[in-house]
């Protein structure tokens, strides 16, 4: 942004503006990114450590998510927040895999500062991680494995490999078959192909009780109870009615007013009045229903109809509630309870009221297309990371089911990537294959974090993981509890496809991306009480 004019540079840029240029720039994204993977590097792996963050306010958030941990990090450098975007793109596209994503990320930055040092130029290098990331993506396909949707066993499976290392690890047993459960129920089947979506499956966090009380439901649960105490507090073989209108006389359009002059116009009046809402809760209870939601109000009078003949009703249904309480019953909503028929209302098993948590309970839905997860836990901060592990499990398996594939976990892929692609150096030659064998070695974070986590030495265990795979030993990996270089796929360690192919693509686009830029300047804002 300067030129030489005459021999004295022309500066164009803003006050306030601070630049740094070659090896400067280079070397400032480099620490950076270094610098953010070495923040979550230490929570990678079933046996990786928690990290505790206290925000301004005091408040506390205890977890070994990388996407969790990097978005409450109140991060500055250009450099380190193009890291935290990489964890928050594995986390948007796959639900898991982000601590992977930005250590691989971390490690190619660190390769490339090697590199630098070599003399290699950053195109040269751009180009050998952009060959490595295409070969890379081809054989990490190379490495899966078919699974049915319906395979619960081995969805259970990859359902545990995400939830094991989480500090609600005592009951991952219970956990992995509501997770798989859940999901199964919500995939749908269209063309040929699965889908999930995440907004079918509800999860509602409440304090009290233990973690091992979570349960499934498949129906919703709604943080309100029925309007007054004479209603049934439980109703079996439940046929539920969702109005969108309120049931009670609503306010005129336009301005009006009543003159009334002697007691019997107002006992008239009155009795009008009653009968109209007699009249609402009569539409109700004609077509069958014994379970009444509704979006608004209901009027005092209608409650006591409703009550009177066994009806339980919950007024201020949020609608979005009501939309989800109409997938998971197979129910139609209507605005107004005279439109109501037989055929709009929804069939559960059960509708109760928990006294214990104050939620209304719908459960037992046929063929819901929206199922709950309802999450006990004696504090918020349990609750809290009950739920980050619950979404990544949900996310994982509705990879694994939309994709058809999975490949073995413990640094298997990781390994077998390290191999392969230094073979694959060797066929290109030049600077480039120098670039491609950087690449490469970048991926020996995976195998050496997982063993430093575990207490191993790192030397000893990545030599293991590389003698057995020179030997075709493709699904090694390590296991983390006994240090033995075993069969993933037998130790039941697996991992969605897609996890692996985002986090290479994006630790990869990431670190061309930066390795590219030569020159950086920013653009302090200006303080508006420094006039």
């Amino acid at each position: 942004m300067s030129q030489q004019l005459g021999g004295q540079p022309i500066i164009i840029l803003r006050q306030g503006t601070t630049r740094n240029r070659g090896e400067e720039a280079q070397h400032s994204n480099i620490m950076a990114a270094k610098a953010i993977a070495g923040a979550v590097r230490t929570t990678l792996g079933p046996r990786g450590m928690d990290k505790m963050l206290v925000s301004s306010t005091g408040d506390i958030v205890i977890t070994n998510d990388g996407a969790t941990i990097l978005n409450e990090l109140s991060v500055q450098h250009p450099g380190a927040k193009m890291m935290v975007e990489v964890a928050r793109t594995q986390d948007d596209q796959v639900g898991d895999g982000t601590t992977t994503a930005v250590v691989i990320a971390g490690a190619l930055m660190e390769q490339a500062e090697k590199l630098l040092e070599m003399g290699i130029h950053p195109t040269v290098i751009s180009e050998g991680y952009r060959l490595g990331m295409e070969k890379g993506l081809e054989i990490a396909s190379s490495l899966s494995f078919k699974v049915d949707p319906a395979d619960r066993k081995t969805l259970i499976k990859v359902a545990d490999t995400a939830i094991t290392g989480k500090s609600i690890e005592s009951v991952k047993e219970k956990l992995d078959g509501i997770i798989v459960d859940a999901v199964m129920a919500i995939a749908e089947k269209t063309d040929g192909k699965y889908s999930a979506d995440e907004d079918d499956l509800l999860i509602r966090k409440k304090k009290g009780k233990s973690i091992d009380d979570s349960e499934l439901i498949r129906g919703i649960i709604l943080d309100k109870t029925r309007v007054t105490e004479g209603m049934p507090k439980k109703v079996n073989g439940a046929k539920v009615a969702l109005i969108a209108m309120p049931l009670e006389i609503t306010k005129t359009q336009v301005k009006a007013k009543i003159k009334i002059t002697t007691a019997e116009q107002i006992s008239a009046f009155s009795e009008q009045e009653r009968a109209a809402l007699r009249k609402l809760a009569d539409s109700v209870i004609s077509s069958g229903a014994n379970v009444v939601l509704c979006q608004k109000g209901i009027a005092d009078p209608v409650q006591f109809f409703l009550a009177k003949y066994g009806v339980y009703a919950v007024e201020d249904v949020p609608e979005k509630d009501l939309k989800y309480a109409a997938r998971a019953l197979n129910a139609n909503i209507v605005n107004k309870p005279e439109d109501l028929t037989a055929k709009d209302l929804g069939i559960a098993e059960v509708v109760d009221e928990d006294d214990d948590m104050e939620i209304t309970r719908i459960s037992g839905c046929r063929n819901p297309k929206t199922v709950s997860i309802l999450l006990r836990g004696t504090s918020d901060y349990l609750l809290d990371e009950l739920e980050r592990a619950v979404v990544d499990g949900t996310r994982v398996v509705m990879d694994a089911i939309e994709d058809g594939t999975y490949v073995a976990g413990g640094g298997a892929v990781e390994t077998e990537l390290l191999m392969k692609l230094r073979n694959y150096a060797e066929t290109v030659g030049g600077r480039v294959q120098m670039a491609i064998e950087g690449y490469a070695t970048a991926f020996e974070i995976i195998p050496r974090t997982l063993a430093e986590n575990s207490g191993y030495n790192s030397i000893d265990k990545l030599v293991a993981l590389k003698n057995a795979h020179a030997k075709g030993e493709k699904t090694a990996g390590l296991n983390v509890y006994t240090g033995d270089v075993i069969d993933m796929l037998g130790e039941g360690v697996l991992e969605p496809l897609r996890s692996k192919r985002q986090s290479i693509q994006s630790a990869s686009e990431t670190a061309i991306m930066l390795i590219r830029i030569d020159d950086m300047m920013v653009t302090q804002s200006k303080n508006p009480a420094a006039g």
